[in-house]
């Protein structure tokens, strides 16, 4: 005989899915506007590049005279409308991407300035300090300042105005919220970062950390103005088939300078094997548009029912989507757990396992994540952390098919319920 209790829990949880569900749909309709638009750019930057079967041979060694990487490569700079680009799997992370065009156009005696306040947990090794002797930016003599944000999650820009020095040199933005309860950063707003970074130093380098962001809107920062970009293939651009990688896109004096970093100067971006990536990197690149599209949707839904139940979620389900991410703020911490735990559970992957919070390496705090991901790490894919500190928020992202999503949503609701959170 079925659970009462699980029957009553079906019938509710079917009243509130329709009801985020109408909530929502003139948000889903904007959504698959994006989403074909998107798909239409990359379709023109295949066609325009001639793409063929032939491009997705393997390359081994130096891979010299790989016409697969070469035209990945303009195929990138296209659909993300910049003047160049190199796509690598050797790039193992998007810290490790933002960290090669960081390292590849900062000098010693140079300055690094966030404008968006306090990068990613896992930048901060890469900042570092001076004389750390790991090899950080501050061991290079490379200073980096940081100026944060106002209250209301905007730029201060009398406080980037008055870092601002002879030595700046970098003026980086993370267009995502990352650990923060505050908006993300839309192409439309970091355009206008762009007009005033270069009011205040005309020759100054705009670097955008775009990880999270790609195809959620129908341009990307290179087409306002931002000098560089970086971001990972196992995030949105990857479309969940790509195994590893990153890509960096922007001014092709800028990008050569990273691919110098990422091998060696004088080598830059004309060697590199494929190792057999070439053709998942092409086809992920093709479904990212539906997929981002996908998770966003999932995203959406989320806020609406989880906001719908009294829950405090940013961004709220009708407002401008410019990343991946949805946050959700609990007044403790076991419903965070819970809820992280209920999304591992309702993985197709690696259900079975239980997430706990643990000191992982990079990070200030405890986090505890759900990934039950084909690929490790893949955060296309649907998954959730939080650092374990006060206001107990997770970050839920991803999700490759909006039915997964709401699957997981349904789990944790599910899992609250048990618990009396509800």
């Amino acid at each position: 005989m079925q659970d009462p209790t699980q029957i009553n829990f079906e019938q509710q949880w079917e009243k509130w899915a329709d009801a985020a569900e109408d909530l929502a749909a003139p948000q889903f309709r904007l959504l698959d506007r994006i989403v074909e638009r998107n798909q239409w750019k990359v379709i023109q930057a295949f066609q325009k590049h001639r793409v063929s079967d032939f491009h997705f041979a393997s390359s081994t060694g130096y891979g010299y005279n790989d016409t697969g990487r070469e035209v990945l490569d303009l195929v990138y700079a296209d659909v993300f409308g910049a003047e160049s680009a190199i796509v690598r799997p050797h790039l193992v992370s998007g810290t490790h991407t933002i960290s090669v065009a960081l390292f590849g156009c900062l000098r010693p005696g140079d300055e690094l300035l966030f404008v968006t306040g306090k990068p990613y947990d896992t930048l901060h090794k890469v900042i570092g300090k001076p004389g750390d002797g790991l090899g950080s930016l501050a061991d290079f003599g490379v200073q980096t300042k940081i100026v944060p944000l106002n209250e209301d999650g905007s730029v201060d820009w009398d406080g980037v105005q008055a870092a601002v020095t002879d030595r700046t040199k970098v003026f980086a933005i993370q267009r995502s919220r990352g650990y923060e309860w505050r908006p993300s950063f839309t192409v439309d707003q970091i355009g206008e970062m762009v007009t005033r970074i270069k009011a205040i130093k005309p020759d100054g380098i705009v670097f955008v950390d775009n990880c999270y962001g790609e195809f959620t809107e129908e341009r990307e920062p290179t087409e306002v103005g931002v000098d560089l970009i970086a971001g990972s293939l196992i995030k949105n651009p990857g479309g969940g088939l790509a195994t590893s990688g990153g890509y960096i896109a922007g001014k092709q004096s800028l990008v050569e300078l990273a691919a110098y970093r990422l091998t060696a100067p004088g080598i830059g971006g004309e060697v590199g094997a494929m190792l057999g990536t070439t053709r998942s990197i092409y086809q992920g690149l093709f479904m990212a548009p539906l997929l981002v599209g996908q998770a966003v949707k999932g995203s959406v839904f989320a806020s609406a029912i989880f906001g719908k139940l009294g829950f405090e979620t940013q961004p709220k389900w009708n407002d401008p989507r410019t990343d991946l991410i949805q946050a959700i703020r609990f007044k403790a911490e076991d419903p965070l757990i819970h809820f992280v735990q209920a999304i591992q559970k309702a993985a197709a992957v690696d259900a079975h396992v239980v997430p706990v919070p643990w000191d992982m390496p990079g990070y200030e705090h405890p986090v505890i994540m759900a990934a039950g991901t084909f690929i490790q790490g893949g955060s296309l894919e649907l998954s959730a952390d939080a650092p374990v500190r006060e206001p107990y928020i997770a970050y839920m992202q991803g999700g490759l098919t909006y039915a997964h999503v709401k699957f997981a949503v349904k789990k944790a609701l599910m899992e609250f319920q048990a618990q009396g959170y509800l």
